[in-house]
């Protein structure tokens, strides 16, 4: 199953931010929405990603003088990214080599979507689900 099917239909509204947003107004967003990261974009170009790692990483680094840094300075780029057509086994595979947690979803150069391992896992797991369900009613026919 490929990523687009994830989110095809999906009303996900994906909250960003540009490289010139302060550190301390791209942490209220993630605190407002309850994210943990937001794609950055520069007009419809994807050029980073900052998340609470990111946050955490130039806080004990800088102290707190960073929260007035643009996001620019402290974001995680170029972003890892995955093709709308990537299966889902391979976007996992990538986060888990990446150690990352969230993954822009790109068609061509445009950004699509924006999924996390949560999404891609819960995703995983219905089908686990959905098999094993098949395999019982198999079995007791």
């Amino acid at each position: 199953m490929t990523i687009a099917y994830i989110i095809e239909g999906r009303e996900q509204q994906i909250i960003t931010c540009s490289p010139e947003h302060r550190v301390h107004d791209a942490a209220r967003l993630l605190a407002e929405n309850r994210i943990g990261c937001l794609p950055v974009l520069e007009g419809d170009t994807v050029v980073g990603v900052f998340s609470e790692r990111d946050l955490l990483y130039c806080i004990a680094r800088e102290g707190g003088t960073v929260l007035e840094k643009p996001v620019g300075a402290v974001m995680t780029a170029p972003a890892i990214t995955i093709a709308a057509t990537s299966d889902v086994l391979a976007a996992l595979s990538l986060m888990t080599r990446r150690r990352i947690r969230h993954l822009p979803v790109m068609q061509g150069e445009t950004m699509a979507g924006f999924v996390s391992i949560g999404d891609l896992v819960k995703f995983r797991m219905d089908r686990i689900e959905e098999e094993a369900q098949a395999m019982r009613a198999y079995i007791s026919q």
